[in-house]
């Protein structure tokens, strides 16, 4: 009878117990192994399992082994009592702090005195630093550093030899991944008095030297200013426009593509002309998209006075045919109900499909999401702002060949 009630108590005991799932059988370092090879978004939304895996995820130590999506946009206010009266801003996407200070103090502030922040790839950031108040055209005073603002690593580039000087440069733009090196390579592209692009001069981390390198194309292409490139399968991909016969109705928007040693250059044509329009790697594919703006029409089929936007969202299915699937269009009236501004895309989320843009002339930072087809507004910010926005994605860990710092 008592090994009846002994019995009884231990069942009533298990049954009490918190149930045992397979999830709780896994150690910390196991848990981390599984969230490094998934995607930032799922890691992400991992962090709502429970307590202790988003306090796992968050954790500063374990960020450096986590990917990591994109946490907002880096960009630049002017002041109204000089034009290098600049302040630089950083705008969340999810409506949270800033995860590094976008004044850089660790730039060695006694030594630089003017930082314009030029293009950022997969966490790094390229500058241009200047020694004086004012900026001069001399190239003694002007160096561009590569740093990881997240770890507050750095390095300072050496100048583009004097004898190369004579080229006119009309981009630079940064190209790195950690996934294949911890190396960087700064392309600084040159274009003859038409504007087209003749050539790159290229500074490769790995060798701590720069070396020039003719385009060689049969085509001529302007490389657009304030349009983000892409890093994509050792290729830098950027928005230009070819210079086509005069009597064609194409507009002749394309992709200029090289490779880091300069040795492989082509073009890819893009959909639907020249328009309002950005480029981006999302979901390892990669994607245009673009705005234009058109008359809403009534039952009449008579032009009104209000107007809308139409959104595009290509994408690059298969890279060797060169050829873009349309993979969304929509035709919306005011966004935002913001009236009289045209809109412009700057950014395509590299997680989502959602793509961010800026009213021309406005001060409103919006995106919009193409599943659901909703615009949301995500900040003011501010009238004398320069109109480039820097897609930055957090890099905790420590890849960055033979960088300065802590």
């Amino acid at each position: 009878m008592e090994e009846d009630k002994e019995e009884s108590s231990k069942k009533k005991l298990r049954q009490d117990d918190p149930p045992v799932t397979a999830a709780s059988l896994f150690t910390d370092d196991l848990i981390l192994e599984v969230l490094s090879r998934l995607p930032a978004r799922s890691v992400c939304r991992f962090k709502c399992v429970s307590t202790p895996w988003r306090d796992l995820i968050a954790d500063p130590v374990n960020r450096k082994k986590l990917p990591q999506t994109l946490a907002g946009f880096l960009y630049t206010t002017c002041g109204r009592s000089s034009p290098w009266d600049i302040s630089h801003h950083f705008a969340s996407v999810s409506g949270g702090a800033a995860p590094v200070d976008t004044s850089l103090p660790f730039l060695q502030p006694n030594k630089y005195k003017y930082i314009a922040h030029v293009d950022t790839c997969n966490g790094l950031l390229l500058c241009a630093c200047f020694s004086k108040e004012t900026p001069a055209a001399d190239n003694d005073e002007f160096r561009y550093v590569v740093c990881n603002p997240a770890t507050e690593r750095w390095i300072e580039l050496p100048p583009i030899p004097q004898a190369w000087a004579t080229r006119i440069h009309n981009a630079t733009r940064l190209a790195f991944d950690p996934k294949m090196s911890s190396h960087f390579h700064v392309l600084e592209f040159g274009q003859d008095v038409g504007s087209y692009v003749t050539g790159a001069d290229i500074f490769s981390s790995q060798t701590g030297a720069w070396i020039r390198r003719d385009c060689g194309l049969v085509e001529k292409i302007q490389v657009f200013h304030g349009i983000t490139s892409v890093f994509f399968g050792g290729m830098l991909h950027l928005v230009g426009r070819l210079n086509l016969n005069p009597t064609s109705t194409d507009e002749g928007s394309a992709l200029l593509v090289v490779d880091m040693e300069g040795k492989a250059w082509k073009t890819i044509r893009l959909p639907n002309g020249f328009s309002n329009c950005a480029i981006g790697l999302s979901r390892g594919c990669l994607y245009y998209a673009s705005t234009t703006r058109a008359h809403v029409r009534n039952n009449n089929n008579k032009k009104t006075n209000v107007r809308a936007t139409d959104i595009a969202l290509w994408c690059l299915e298969n890279y060797d045919s060169k050829e873009w699937v349309l993979k969304h269009s929509a035709s919306i009236d005011e966004p935002l109900g913001i009236t009289g501004v045209r809109w412009r895309v700057f950014a395509i989320h590299p997680d989502c499909l959602t793509i961010f843009l800026v009213p021309w002339g406005g001060d409103v930072l919006a995106s919009y999401n193409v599943q659901h087809q909703k615009f949301a507004h995500i900040l003011n910010v501010g009238k004398d702002k320069i109109p480039i926005y820097l897609p930055y994605v957090p890099l905790f860990s420590e890849a960055l060949a033979g960088a300065d710092g802590p």
